[in-house]
């Protein structure tokens, strides 16, 4: 039972330390298009949300480590052709780069496991398909939110690998796709 009470102790003290930290991702303040979400999610007293993105376009070098400086271009609202053709034509690498677009991503401490599987729940109801709980620690259990809507390619290798034509039309599908992550935040958003 002490142990019990201790661990409860424990979640909410770490809540309000994750809560108060300065945000530490490469954008370096919150995705506007998910932080009405973290803040719902953050004002129940069960849950808080340790990382999040609304959703991306990135042209990034591929790489099997993570490291500084490997993002050479990120997207963050719909993307047009005039701007993302001129990024490309930049780009100076020996490297293969990636154009990737990838989803919502939230990841969320719940601390019972009942309260993962509620909001897995809500999640999955609300179009985040590619979720689940990921990990149970002594600091609770952590549950992986991501909807499905994604794109990765090599773009690049020494010269640019694809034409206008192609290039419009996955600008077209990243931004259908981007959209459709929004709306399912959105979704989530009003089902909590």
């Amino acid at each position: 039972m002490v142990k019990i009470l201790f661990m409860k102790k424990n979640f909410y003290q770490r809540k309000a330390s994750i809560l108060s930290k300065e945000d530490k991702s490469f954008k370096k303040n919150w995705d506007k298009k998910i932080s009405s979400l973290c803040k719902k999610i953050n004002s129940f007293e069960n849950y808080y949300t340790t990382s999040s993105c609304s959703g991306r376009v990135v042209l990034i070098i591929d790489s099997s480590e993570k490291r500084h400086g490997l993002f050479l271009r990120v997207y963050h609202d719909l993307i047009e052709f005039s701007q993302i053709k001129s990024d490309l034509e930049k780009i100076e690498s020996r490297k293969i780069v990636k154009f990737k677009q990838e989803p919502p991503i939230l990841h969320v401490i719940c601390k019972e496991l009942d309260d993962a599987k509620r909001l897995l729940k809500k999640a999955r109801n609300a179009g985040w398909k590619r979720s689940g709980i990921m990990e149970v620690s002594d600091k609770g259990f952590l549950l992986e939110l991501i909807s499905t809507e994604k794109l990765e390619f090599p773009i690049i290798h020494k010269k640019l690998l694809v034409n206008d034509e192609f290039l419009k039309l996955i600008i077209i599908k990243s931004n259908l796709n981007l959209k459709k992550g929004w709306s399912k935040i959105n979704k989530l958003n009003a089902i909590l």
